[in-house]
């Protein structure tokens, strides 16, 4: 399965992609990896709110859900950014179709990668969370494009908001 989207993700970017600006999107590329490594690093194991796991076809090449989160980090966020980026529209109204183009592809990702088995969910998260998620991480990453000190800083809120939802104890930081 994570073949399959990393093959779609990596032929998009390579057909529609803005290869010739990867260094004006690579802080935001960074930006993007930095945020899914310190959630991995803080919560997978002590209080995890999804998880990846190997469907059968994985399992049988020997592929674990840390596998998987590094597959999605390195090759489908910077496609990702390339494409999403590359892309972005001028005009406003289309600015906002744009970014609900993209929630809803992440969303639907996520929702089939779910029905196969491919993510759990933990502690309270569900799609909907993951929804309001992905609306929050599409318009930060449009942001940090342009301003990346004011999206670290509404990025840190975001995160002490969930924090404070999900009410992520202090052992994490074992």
């Amino acid at each position: 399965m994570n073949f399959v989207y990393g093959f779609l993700y990596i032929f998009a970017a390579w057909k529609w992609g803005d290869w010739k600006n990867w260094r004006e999107y690579y802080p935001t590329i960074l930006f993007f990896i930095i945020g899914d490594l310190l959630y991995h690093f803080l919560f997978y194991d002590y209080f995890p709110l999804w998880k990846f796991n190997p469907i059968p076809f994985d399992e049988k090449l020997g592929i674990t859900g840390t596998h998987i989160s590094l597959f999605i980090m390195f090759i489908k966020y910077p496609c990702t950014i390339l494409l999403y980026l590359g892309n972005f529209p001028i005009e406003r109204l289309k600015q906002f179709i744009y970014i609900g183009v993209w929630i809803f592809i992440y969303t639907a990702n996520e929702l089939l990668t779910h029905s196969f088995g491919g993510i759990n969910h933990y502690n309270g998260w569900n799609e909907w969370w993951s929804v309001l998620f992905n609306c929050a991480m599409f318009s930060l990453l449009a942001l940090h494009h342009y301003r990346p000190l004011i999206t670290w800083i509404l990025s840190f809120a975001f995160i002490l908001f969930l924090w404070t939802v999900f009410g992520v104890p202090s052992s994490v930081f074992r």
